[in-house]
């Protein structure tokens, strides 16, 4: 029932909007500077399962019951803010604290559980994850995140790893184009190898290009210029905060050529860890991504801390406040960042 915690910041955000005024920043107050201050406060917990323990996760249905009620919840703070917007006056710095906690709430609750999501092996599942990603503008993630970046992870073929000293907002334009270009890029060769024409509906990438704007003009036509201006700009935000995580994730992590020419396989060296109790639960324990790109299929609730993954000195949230401000960043990674991968 821990886990029940990673609807905090959907309840603190639409809380705050509700109430209006400075509140409507609730979720971002929460999201980076509440949690990161508790995570200093609590323990960092470096416990695996038994086999035992393992085998009642995997077959206890509230785990996958929690990542889909995401799905309501994510929309239902998007209603709310959309009916707020437009139905009620509200200063500028208002809007501006919507737009910010309802872009946190896609980011934490939307692509955060769709990236679970779509690792799953159910077709239910795969749409629900693919949903998830329509707020946030980020559908073709679905594509490239599964087919790329996890082939290509900690190499200079991925856009979605931060090289050695690039600071995040050099990052942001190289991901944000870069997952994009790849998408359609992997997409054309699913379709050669599978003889499917561009307009089938196997051709993923057509028909989320048709949803994603279908979602704007639904949008635009319902609740306005107001509306389409929210829903917009809060999806930004919502991506921007994926690929913040992704910085954070692999910062100046390489995997070695071998004489082959080939890369080295991904194993548990290759992503930032972090054990901080609190970042674990929110996030859906995508904190212990050493584990996840090792074996991507394992299921959020027994993912496993390896001691030979680097590890963070803070959680993720604390360290996404970090990346903000390149040179403290700098300051605090570049000497953890194994010599052998610089």
């Amino acid at each position: 029932m821990k886990y029940l915690w990673a609807y905090s910041i959907p309840v603190v955000g639409v809380l705050g909007i509700y109430f209006g005024g400075y509140w409507s920043f609730s979720a971002l107050l929460f999201a980076f500077v509440v949690i990161p201050f508790l995570e200093l406060l609590l323990p960092i917990d470096e416990k695996n399962y038994d086999e035992e323990v393992v085998s009642e996760r995997l077959t206890n249905k509230l785990f996958d019951v929690l990542l889909y009620l995401n799905v309501p919840i994510v929309y239902g703070a998007l209603l709310f803010c959309l009916y707020k917007i437009t139905q009620t006056n509200l200063s500028l710095s208002e809007i501006m604290g919507i737009t910010i906690s309802l872009g946190i709430i896609l980011g934490a609750n939307g692509i955060n559980v769709a990236h679970e999501l779509g690792h799953r092996t159910t077709l239910f599942e795969k749409i629900l994850g693919k949903t998830l990603l329509i707020p946030s503008h980020y559908t073709h993630f679905f594509i490239e995140h599964n087919h790329g970046h996890h082939l290509h992870v900690s190499t200079p073929e991925d856009p979605s790893t931060a090289a050695y000293n690039q600071n995040l907002y050099a990052f942001w334009f190289q991901t944000v184009t870069g997952t994009y270009k790849k998408a359609w890029e992997i997409q054309k060769k699913l379709n050669t190898i599978n003889n499917v024409s561009f307009f089938s509906l196997k051709n993923d990438m057509f028909w989320f290009t048709i949803i994603q704007i279908s979602y704007l003009i639904i949008i635009y036509i319902i609740f306005g210029v107001k509306g389409f201006l929210l829903a917009s700009c809060a999806g930004i935000v919502g991506f921007l905060l994926l690929e913040t995580i992704n910085y954070i994730e692999h910062y100046g992590l390489k995997r070695n050529r071998l004489a082959s020419g080939r890369f080295e396989r991904v194993t548990e060296k290759h992503s930032w860890n972090s054990n901080h109790v609190l970042g674990r639960i929110i996030l859906y324990e995508l904190t212990r991504h050493s584990d996840h790109h090792y074996k991507s299929q394992k299921k959020y609730q027994i993912l496993e801390y390896h001691d030979v993954s680097p590890q963070m000195p803070y959680g993720y949230p604390t360290s996404m406040v970090l990346s903000f401000f390149p040179p403290l960043w700098f300051k605090v990674m570049n000497k953890r960042v194994p010599l052998e991968m610089k």
